[in-house]
């Protein structure tokens, strides 16, 4: 059975989001990843294939080894999806503010 992964679902997992973060700058490979964590290997390469298959992360293999990467598109269309209610938030925080600013106006007189 073949089970598509949601990548909200993946990202809502901090040791996911903490992958994300070391290799965002360069590629690494499973064993420097899970170097950085204190759950057991296996533990790791499940976050990975996890991410892989909701392709956050692309692999490419060098030699032997295998080196994990971030995919840049795939994060482009979540940061996309994200925007309309960051946008949304803004403009109601920035609201709030004016009239917060508008009521110690009116206090201070």
């Amino acid at each position: 059975m073949n089970l598509r992964r949601d990548v909200f679902q993946a990202i809502a997992d901090p040791t996911r989001r903490a992958i994300l973060l070391l290799v965002a700058s360069q590629g690494l490979t499973a064993g420097a990843i899970a170097a950085n964590f204190d759950t057991a290997r296996p533990t790791v390469s499940k976050h990975l294939q996890i991410l892989t298959e909701c392709e956050l992360l692309a692999q490419r293999q060098t030699g032997r080894e295998i080196y994990y990467y971030i995919n840049a598109k795939k994060m482009k269309q979540v940061a996309d999806f994200i925007e309309p209610f960051r946008k949304m938030w803004d403009d109601r925080f920035n609201v709030l503010e004016a009239v917060m600013k508008a009521y110690q106006k009116k206090d201070q007189h």
